[in-house]
């Protein structure tokens, strides 16, 4: 997934939209694990229009675990989407962050209670009313990297080119790799090299990554790179080209790099299948940072565990999300924030979960296609 990938339109604020009455849901639904007292649905609350999805107001009972989540990663992740942005939150989210400061180091009971005063909980529809969406997982990937090309490591991570904006779309996959005009427009813009093909494919879909780069002088240096710009063709996913072919039975990373393995002399007709290409931008990365992830397309670090990718046509940036999933790759009943996007998250309930950094984070990643229900949580 193109984690940095922001061509997708921001949703305005909720509640700017139009607004339709709806009946209240009964109170008979039983309260959530260790939560006692809930308040129930206030009256004259109405379902809440987005661009691409509606928000119907439930009552706090409806949310799935609410009294085991563990709240401190989850308000660390919630109070840096309070940071100043290009792609900031909505005025109204905005306004908590002074509350949200000042409660960082109260107990969970005490922010679940000030949740409960302050919030209201509206579950996430299609436009026709259907709750129950998809999730996915991505990671940071780690791989190792060379400043300069040699034998091993002869596959460039680029820069966007000079002229990128000069030809929409620029030259596809296939044709950078033979057509010598794309080739001399990218000379010169090589970030470093690896040793394998697909380990820059993996790179370009998460949209970022870390790399172990070897310098001239022999240093070993870690290195974050970050999105910045496509090609602008269309993504093609390899894993659904090798299973519209019948070479693998799901399209996991795990079965593709099986297949790769098994079909060495095939990987750059895989490859070419999908045209799209991702540019990057090398960032630094200082020890205090190396904790965190990346910057997603809110502009603020993700949490592992804590950020989620959404389609901000259903859900603004900075969106205090209740996210609720039953396997059977990672069963989750927590809170998270939606901080990021991507091109293939696309639709009223979808979001792609974070997991996080490194191999155990892209085990988990991989696998992960599950159904998925949320609930924003938006000031009363």
């Amino acid at each position: 997934m193109l984690v940095g990938c922001t061509d997708l339109p921001v949703a305005a604020p909720a509640g700017d939209g139009p607004r339709i009455a709806i009946e209240q849901p009964g109170d008979d639904v039983a309260a959530p694990v260790g939560v006692a007292g809930l308040p129930s649905l206030p009256p004259g609350i109405v379902v809440m229009q987005q661009a691409r999805s509606r928000w119907t107001p439930v009552s706090w009972a409806e949310l799935p675990g609410l009294g085991v989540d563990p709240l401190g990663e989850a308000w660390s992740a919630w109070l840096r989407s309070c940071e100043r942005t290009n792609a900031p939150a909505p005025a109204a989210l905005l306004a908590l962050c002074s509350d949200l400061r000042r409660l960082q180091a109260a107990t969970d009971e005490d922010k679940r209670r000030w949740m409960f005063e302050r919030l209201q909980p509206y579950r996430v529809e299609t436009q026709q009313g259907d709750p129950v969406g998809l999730l996915t997982g991505y990671y940071e990937p780690v791989a190792e990297a060379s400043r300069l090309p040699n034998a091993r490591f002869n596959v460039p991570l680029y820069r966007p080119p000079a002229a990128l904006h000069l030809r929409k779309p620029w030259y596809s996959r296939q044709e950078i790799d033979t057509l010598p005009e794309a080739q001399a427009a990218l000379r010169g813009r090589e970030i470093a090299w690896l040793a394998d093909p697909v380990a820059v494919l993996n790179l370009q879909i998460q949209g970022s990554g870390r790399l172990l780069v070897t310098e001239p002088d022999g240093r070993q240096r870690l290195v974050r790179i970050g999105y910045a710009g496509t090609n602008d063709q269309p993504y093609r996913s390899v894993g659904g080209w090798l299973l519209q072919r019948r070479e693998v039975r799901d399209a996991s990373w795990p079965s593709i790099r099986n297949w790769v393995a098994q079909n060495p002399g095939r990987v750059q007709e895989m490859l070419w299948a999908n045209p799209r290409v991702t540019f990057f931008q090398e960032q630094p990365l200082p020890e205090s940072e190396s904790v965190i992830g990346p910057r997603g397309a809110q502009g603020v670090p993700l949490t592992a565990g804590r950020s989620i990718a959404v389609d901000p046509g259903s859900i603004p940036y900075g969106t205090p999300v209740w996210l609720a999933s039953d396997g059977p790759q990672l069963p989750l009943q927590r809170l998270v924030m939606a901080q990021d996007t991507g091109s293939a998250i696309v639709g009223a309930v979808r979001a792609d979960y974070f997991v996080g950094t490194g191999p155990d984070a892209s085990q988990i990643a991989g696998r992960m296609k599950q159904p998925l229900r949320m609930w924003v949580l938006w000031p009363r």
